[in-house]
């Protein structure tokens, strides 16, 4: 009778444990059945400054969206610059225009309108564009640098090896690395289960951030996985790191100033802008994600996300003479010439 007893009460304990065990599967797949939206951070609960937000990213959206339209009109109406160069940073004024058209109007229009909402299914399109449009940009600037590294270590083998068919293959191969990469990324995301809530504490959607509302150990192999692409780029911008060593030490041994302070003029302002980008960049992935949202996440995200779309016309023009005169023959445009992107004029 006394084993009976102890049988009964184990059964009872087992299936308390189990009901126990059902009830939090359950739960946890009620949490993920019924997120169909995710909250954003705000700025401010306070009106004011949410409208003095919504005003700051306006400003620098339009600057962006002037600026790198600006450069891309230049160099596609003007024959003259139809170079190596200017093709690649053609790419990449459409690429910042990308990156940067992802988060901020979102982030504008909720601070307009005083929500934090976004969809579920715009949030998984964030990520994937966003992914796609950094990912691309950043194997963009490794191709600048290689066509600089080329152009002044190697000018003899420059026509030929940076001819049309080689620079149209190294955009594309930095644009379908976008894709990829976006892919990967975001179906290991949105493959999780999410049951940690809904309040994404960053102003877009943010992998890192996503990944702390998953309910399973599963998030582990996306955190792996970008693990191991921040490492992929730490390397290539050590790589690039030695690649401009030889490169300035080329530029010392030649005799002009003036040729000098050209290659020094087109090399400093890609390197600053590469440095800038991969630095905050990897502090926002790498960075173990905290429980309640951090300032210093912020201004990483934005350091990497927004920043660079403004400054990359900036860098890139302000101090460019054959933009700058490309810029004002734009302003006289009359005609219509026909616009061949693939003739090269090295």
């Amino acid at each position: 009778m006394a084993v009976c007893r102890w049988r009964r009460k184990d059964i009872s304990v087992w299936e308390d444990s189990t009901h126990t065990g059902t009830d939090v599967l359950r739960k946890k797949m009620s949490n993920r059945t019924t997120v169909t939206e995710f909250l954003l951070l705000g700025f401010s609960d306070v009106r004011e400054l949410q409208i003095w937000h919504f005003v700051g990213f306006l400003v620098m959206y339009l600057a962006a969206l002037v600026g790198n339209l600006l450069i891309f009109m230049a160099i596609a109406f003007d024959h003259h610059l139809h170079t190596p160069m200017y093709f690649f940073l053609m790419n990449l004024s459409i690429l910042d225009l990308g990156s940067i058209s992802v988060t901020v109007p979102k982030s504008m229009a909720n601070s307009l309108m005083n929500t934090r909402s976004i969809s579920y299914a715009g949030c998984v399109a964030q990520v994937f564009f966003l992914v796609f449009f950094v990912t691309a940009d950043f194997s963009l600037l490794i191709v600048m640098a290689y066509d600089r590294y080329v152009a002044i270590c190697q000018p003899l083998h420059y026509d030929t090896m940076m001819n049309s068919r080689a620079c149209v293959q190294m955009a594309a191969g930095a644009w379908i690395s976008g894709i990829l990469n976006s892919v990967l990324h975001t179906g290991n995301t949105f493959a999780l289960t999410f049951c940690g809530g809904n309040m994404v504490d960053q102003f877009f959607c943010e992998i890192p951030q996503l990944l702390k509302l998953t309910c399973s150990d599963s998030y582990l192999s996306e955190g792996w996985v970008l693990a191991f692409g921040v490492c992929l780029v730490l390397g290539c911008f050590v790589f690039m790191i030695v690649s401009y060593v030889q490169l300035f030490k080329s530029v010392l041994r030649i005799p002009s100033e003036q040729g000098r302070h050209k290659a020094f003029s087109t090399c400093l302002p890609h390197l600053t802008v590469v440095s800038l980008f991969v630095c905050t960049a990897s502090f926002a992935y790498l960075k173990p994600t905290s429980s309640s949202p951090s300032a210093l996440d912020l201004v990483a995200s934005v350091l990497y996300s927004v920043l660079p779309p403004i400054v990359n016309p900036v860098i890139y023009s302000m101090r460019n003479k054959e933009i700058k005169a490309a810029l004002r023959r734009l302003t006289g445009y009359r005609n219509s010439p026909r616009i061949n992107f693939l003739s090269f004029s090295n």
